[in-house]
């Protein structure tokens, strides 16, 4: 299991390492330098309120179904077939719910259109990882990396075309939502191909006792995914809603944001690959503590440098990726990337804890993170604007890192011995130093930037928090079936 972790993990990160930072910073940063940071902002409001209601699309289908095949792949053609009508039913339930919602805070015009095909490409994302939820299921993980960055290759090639052909002055928000629909039903028709050869039979039909059946096993996933959603998307709604020109503030949060975003694909993909091995380990009655320590050392050795390279060098950052409101939303990074290590830790130990099915845990801190999280940024938005919203989700991501961490360790009995932490002291205090080091003494700062990188990723094999040994022999390991 451990080496399937590695060499998947290897290839998941290398596609993704090409493909999403060319997106983030060739594609997404154009196109808010292109629109100005009001255009973007509503656009940014706007997404953040299609996936503050992609629960409804899904209702934690996708982690149920991937943590149900992970352990009984016999019932992929009985899953599929239902799930297929059970998704489509979803989508008009959704698409009503969040025209409702938007229409009752105050939208109409042309923000509904544009929250039209929102929505409908949330609804392709949503069916993408469901299906991706079968492949990855199956253990088919060099599969799943394929298709994990599909859907941005052919973005990139629509909005390559658009922002740098014959088009380019002529660009519009609208174009840029247009081009992720298209590059969403491409993948989505690719995806449901591949699931498709792998499933004995497919016969789309409702079956109503299938039904209440996932349903009162999935509710729980469906209700954590809502109360995540809402701490970590809300922030952009409430800024483009409470605040005068709040379109341009929320473009400006937006510009910050789309960095910690791009960051998070790390964790994210760690996770992606964690829920299907854990939920296996688990059933069987195996050891997580190996796995776990392993994934968690190697998380934070990329995790910590990169967020203090990002508040170090925020600035230089933000000047060079953006034309206006770098100044501004430099601050925002600063603080969002604070908050990354603590995201970081979430997404390691909020997967082992559902993998293993405590949901009633997670949905309890996940509900006092929103309660939170929403206080903070009414009493913060009003008066610190942008950065009130910054240093809200902070509190709440290390809120909900320490209390799922704390969890994690009550119930899987995790020992804790101070020679596992004393690396760990070391490598935070020795890529601190390096970090300052290369932001003062570095006249080019993004040389400083990459050798801080560098040096901590050296730092982290000299302490001991990664172990030589220990890499190799999960690449050497004879796989496990």
């Amino acid at each position: 299991m451990k080496r399937k972790f590695i060499t998947s993990l290897i290839l998941l990160l290398s596609l993704n390492l090409i493909v999403k930072p060319f997106w983030i910073f060739g594609i997404d940063r154009t196109v808010q330098n292109v629109v100005g940071a009001s255009e973007y902002g509503l656009f940014f409001a706007l997404f953040n309120l299609s996936i503050l209601l992609n629960i409804v699309l899904d209702f934690g289908l996708t982690n149920f179904n991937n943590r149900e095949i992970s352990r009984h792949s016999q019932l992929l053609p009985r899953y599929f077939s239902s799930m297929f009508v059970i998704k489509l039913m979803m989508a008009v339930v959704y698409f009503v719910v969040s025209f409702t919602l938007a229409i009752f805070v105050g939208y109409g015009g042309r923000q509904l259109w544009v929250l039209g095909f929102l929505a409908f490409n949330q609804f392709l994302s949503s069916f993408i990882l469901y299906l991706r939820s079968n492949i990855s299921g199956l253990q088919l993980f060099k599969t799943d990396s394929v298709v994990s960055v599909a859907d941005r290759v052919f973005m990139i090639i629509l909005c390559g075309f658009l922002l740098w052909g014959p088009y380019r002055h002529q660009f519009k928000i609208e174009w840029f939502v247009y081009a992720q629909t298209l590059a969403y039903i491409i993948t989505a028709l690719l995806s449901f191909a591949i699931v498709w050869t792998k499933s004995a039979f497919f016969k789309p039909k409702f079956d109503r006792i299938f039904f209440m059946a996932i349903f009162k096993q999935s509710y729980p996933y469906a209700i954590l995914v809502l109360l995540m959603s809402i701490y970590y998307r809300v922030d952009g709604v409430m800024l483009e809603r409470l605040l005068p020109e709040g379109s341009l503030h929320s473009g400006v949060y937006a510009q910050a944001f789309r960095l910690l975003d791009a960051a998070n694909m790390i964790p994210f993909l760690f996770a992606s690959l964690l829920l299907p091995i854990f939920s296996r380990m688990i059933k069987i009655d195996e050891s997580i503590a190996p796995l776990l320590r392993f994934a968690f050392n190697m998380l934070m050795a990329l995790s910590i440098p990169l967020a203090l390279a990002c508040v170090l060098f925020r600035k230089p950052i933000m000047d060079t990726l953006y034309v206006h409101h770098a100044a501004e939303s430099s601050v925002v990074l600063a603080i969002l990337m604070v908050s990354f290590i603590f995201i970081s830790l979430s997404y390691i130990f909020g997967t082992l804890l559902t993998a293993n099915g405590s949901l009633k845990q997670l949905n309890i801190i996940s509900f006092i993170g929103v309660v939170l999280n929403l206080t903070l940024n009414l009493f913060l938005i009003p008066s610190f604007k942008v950065v009130g919203a910054a240093m809200a989700s902070l509190a709440t991501q290390a809120f909900m890192a320490i209390m799922q961490t704390v969890v994690s360790v009550k119930t899987f009995k995790i020992k804790l011995r101070l020679s596992n932490g004393l690396p760990m002291v070391l490598f935070l205090v020795g890529s601190f130093a390096i970090s300052c080091i290369c932001w003062r003494y570095f006249d080019k700062w993004f040389t400083g930037l990459v050798t801080s990188l560098g040096i901590s990723v050296i730092l982290a094999f000299a302490v001991g928090l990664i172990k030589p040994k220990e890499v190799l022999a999960l690449i050497l390991e004879k796989s496990e079936e």
